[in-house]
């Protein structure tokens, strides 16, 4: 099974921007629905934790913290932010570790990005394998009305060595959602250029709910991250917390 690592290019800039900017938009909402649950200095796994700021903000808090990526370039620039925690390069897919951890957090949309539901239902599996007994699962995901609502049009990331320009699409047909990254970048008073597309799969919430409670999952709650959690732009992402039994 082919490793997450066409993410290779896009670290650098996520680094820079958007890594940064998902955690302190949304490490309030994972404070509140589970690292309040947990005891001060619980195991926490960062599952596609990316260039590590979340890692890093959980570090910063006392929790005793490890990440697990499948791009080796994102785990690079994890290692730099968050020099506390315990880094893998694997993929969400394949990862099996002793039920150690209290709490597991797959955030920022990144299981979106597993592209068929059995492969998705592996993850939950794997998941549910480390999490001690009594442990949550919590996870957010774009949803179809949030693919409609938000991903269209065309953004740009500008600043002065960087600019970035991203474009997604929708197909309904299909519940495919792909996204058109052009990166320039200011390296030695030259401009490198780097194209790259990303593809995420649209779930329904019944999906999810059925792939959690086959897993073994229990107390499964759903959040409309707009209408429940008050986020700002939040139309069409949910927030699931699950619970493995005690």
């Amino acid at each position: 099974m082919k490793r997450y690592d066409d993410y290779d290019a896009f670290a650098w800039v996520y680094n820079r921007s958007l890594g940064p900017d998902s955690t302190n938009r949304f490490y309030a909402i994972i404070e509140r629905l589970l690292l309040k649950r947990l005891t001060p200095g619980a195991h926490v796994l960062d599952l596609c934790c990316g260039t590590g700021q979340l890692a890093q903000a959980l570090s910063e808090r006392g929790f005793d913290v490890a990440g697990i990526d499948g791009s080796g370039e994102m785990l690079r620039y994890a290692r730099e932010n968050a020099p506390q925690a315990a880094f893998e390069l694997n993929d969400a897919r394949n990862f099996d570790r002793l039920p150690m951890y209290q709490g597991v957090i797959a955030a920022f949309d990144s299981l979106n990005h597993v592209m068929h539901f059995d492969e998705l239902c592996r993850v939950f599996r794997n998941v549910y394998g480390c999490l001690s007994n009594g442990g949550y699962f919590l996870m957010d995901l774009n949803l179809e009305t949030g693919y409609r609502a938000r991903w269209l049009g065309c953004s740009v990331l500008n600043e002065e060595d960087y600019v970035c320009i991203i474009r997604p699409t929708y197909d309904e047909s299909s519940g495919i959602g792909q996204v058109a990254i052009t990166l320039f970048r200011s390296v030695q008073e030259a401009w490198d250029r780097t194209d790259l597309e990303l593809t995420q799969r649209c779930y329904s919430v019944e999906e999810l709910q059925t792939g959690l409670v086959q897993t073994g999952f229990e107390n499964i709650q759903i959040f409309d991250a707009l209408n429940d959690l008050s986020l700002t732009g939040g139309i069409g992402r949910a927030y699931f917390l699950a619970e493995k039994p005690s």
